[in-house]
Formats: structure tokens, C-alpha cells, sequence
């Protein structure tokens, strides 16, 4: 078999990590439309990444935030998007790079992406990706609704899988890659 010199692998998930970067660009011009929501899982240790010490010491390896009802002053770049959450009532401001997300699901119409996460310096057009690591439970919500849960969603947000979502249509890379 001769050997991805183009890799491909790489395009399509930057690609597919296109597609998050357009839907927030248009949640952060319009809101989010309909019933829409986004469960959108990170690795917080990866370059760029900007949470309170707080948090990073609660979320060591990965966290999965909800957009739904209570955030603010979303702002999407090229690389990034920025977002205001409350985390146990407490207000907090979140710096992701679109490089490590793991994975996106909008529940409200069964569709998600798994990402595998991309080592520092990678680009689409070189890098080789990292190994897919453990996809902890960790998981964080804004928790302002009386019940401790945000807006009646459970107390741990379940992380991107197509193994737990059940019915969704996920896109792994795994789908586009040749077999041996």
C-alpha cells in the first residue's frame, strides 16, 4: 500500500472541525436556533487552551461544556472561539481552540463529530495526529437551574461517544481511512 503523502486523514477532520467553527459563527451572530444545543467536549490541557486554575485542576485532561440557554459573549476566530459559562455559579470565560475539541453533539437532532486530538504544531497540511487517548466522564455544565443541574440537563453532560449516543449519527475519521 503506498504511503498518504497528502494525508488525507488530516483535511477531513480539519475540515469537519470547519463545520463547528460555522455553526458557532452563527450561533454567535444570530443565537441558537430552535431546539438546537451543543455539547462540546475539549481537551484542556491541549496548547491555547485558556480556564481558570480552578477548573483545570477539576478538569485535568477533559471537559465537556453545554451551550444552550446560559452563556455570553460567544466570539469565534479561525482557531478558536471564546465563551462566558457559569460553572457552580460561578461565572467563568473559556478559550478553545477548534485544535482541541474532541467532540460536538447537538442532541437536538442526533448529529456529532469525534475528533482525535492533534498534537502542537500540527497543521492540515503536515502533522500526524496523536493517538486517540481515554474519553473520560469528566464533564462540566452551568449549573445555575435550583436543581444544581443547567437547564434540566444532568448533573454530568455525557461525553461525545457514538457508543452512548444512541441513534446519533457519528463521524469518526476511522470512516475515511483505508483499512490494511
Amino acid at each position: 500500500m503506498a504511503e498518504d503523502l497528502i494525508r488525507y486523514d488530516v483535511l477531513v477532520q480539519e475540515s469537519l472541525r470547519g463545520v463547528v467553527r460555522k455553526v458557532l459563527k452563527e450561533v454567535a451572530e444570530n443565537g441558537l436556533p430552535g431546539e438546537h444545543h451543543f455539547y462540546i467536549a475539549f481537551q484542556t490541557g491541549a496548547p491555547g487552551v485558556r480556564i481558570s486554575s480552578r477548573l483545570r485542576e477539576q478538569y485535568p485532561d477533559e471537559m465537556t461544556v453545554v451551550l444552550q440557554h446560559q452563556f455570553w459573549d460567544l466570539a469565534v476566530t479561525e482557531h478558536a472561539f471564546e465563551i462566558g459559562l457559569s460553572f457552580g455559579g460561578i461565572p467563568e470565560r473559556l478559550l478553545i481552540p477548534f485544535s482541541s475539541i474532541k467532540g460536538f453533539f447537538d442532541p437536538s437532532v442526533q448529529f456529532g463529530l469525534q475528533f482525535e486530538p492533534q498534537e502542537e504544531g500540527e497543521d492540515a497540511a503536515q502533522g500526524t495526529p496523536a493517538e486517540p487517548g481515554p474519553h473520560p466522564e469528566a464533564a462540566a455544565m452551568q449549573d445555575d437551574a435550583p436543581d444544581g443541574s443547567a437547564d434540566g440537563a444532568p448533573e454530568s453532560a455525557p461525553p461525545v461517544d457514538e457508543d452512548r449516543q444512541e441513534g446519533a449519527e457519528v463521524v469518526s475519521l476511522d470512516a475515511f481511512r483505508k483499512k490494511p
